[in-house]
């Protein structure tokens, strides 16, 4: 039997990249190759520095002791009923959504410059480059593990009772992990032909990080506040993290089914935009 395969000169179509079953397919078969990037993301990041791996807990805690002095003590935000008043309560209110805020940041904030840092992966050798997002998001998805690890014990020490839906919280990641992937290659992608945008998404991220409730519940804001943040996708994300991790309740359904649906859908036009556009990275770059 013949297994030549025929490589087209032939631009692939959008349909041929619009169906998810494709998606992942494709992603699962290079499974090894992402495996092996995200264990160098993972070391890289700190490699050279005495502490390696420790800075991952260190950063995180210093912006908590940062932020918890200034918004907790200071001008005493809190969180509602249940393990949201006090300085404790601020602390791992806001550490929750600090290290779901932190996976889409990092993914969104190394996309732009993730293709021309890497020209030799274009120019000269045959790569699948859409594995690079998927590695920043799995390095990501490791040091919200790091920090779940530093979250769930101190929930025990200073909460009164274990949440009982702390089972659901996999079902937030799910919009999560969709939404910073496919924003994660639409600006990959993006970032090889307009070099300026990574500027612009450090300080979009700088403003997406007050605009969305990480060091305030949505319930602190208007009503007609309140829908206009929802429009935030990350909005959603962050009240179920605290519902299912520290107040015991379950995510809010409808909100939920909503954002993932989007999420899901970016995930999508992100993917096909990427491997629309990455045939005419090698001509840029």
């Amino acid at each position: 039997m013949n297994n030549t395969r025929i490589i087209s000169a032939e631009p692939p179509s959008f349909a041929q990249f619009m169906s998810p079953l494709t998606m992942f397919k494709s992603l699962f078969s290079f499974r090894s190759v992402i495996r092996q990037f995200t264990w160098s993301e993972v070391i890289g990041r700190y490699k050279g520095t005495y502490l390696g791996l420790v800075w991952s807990v260190i950063n995180p805690l210093m912006t908590l002791v940062v932020y918890t002095l200034v918004f907790g003590i200071i001008l005493k935000v809190g969180f509602g009923d249940g393990l949201g008043h006090g300085q404790s309560g601020f602390a791992l209110n806001f550490f929750c959504g600090l290290i779901v805020y932190n996976v889409f940041s990092n993914c969104v904030g190394r996309a732009p410059g993730l293709i021309v840092r890497n020209p030799n992966y274009v120019k000269k050798v045959v790569f699948p480059l859409e594995v690079l997002p998927v590695a920043v998001l799995a390095s990501s998805l490791v040091n919200a593990i790091i920090g779940l690890a530093i979250l769930i014990p101190a929930l025990a020490l200073f909460s009164p009772k274990v949440s009982s839906t702390m089972w659901l919280f996999p079902l937030v990641l799910l919009p999560l992990c969709a939404l910073s992937l496919g924003v994660g290659w639409f600006l990959a992608s993006l970032g090889v032909f307009l070099r300026d945008i990574s500027e612009v998404v450090i300080v979009l991220l700088q403003l997406l990080f007050f605009l969305s409730p990480v060091i305030y519940p949505i319930s602190a804001l208007p009503p007609s506040f309140q829908m206009i943040l929802r429009l935030n996708p990350l909005a959603t994300i962050l009240e179920d993290s605290r519902r299912t991790l520290i107040w015991g309740l379950m995510p809010e359904w409808g909100w939920w089914l909503g954002v993932t649906l989007v999420s899901l859908v970016i995930l999508q036009l992100g993917y096909v935009w990427f491997m629309k556009s990455k045939r005419a990275f090698a001509d840029v770059i």
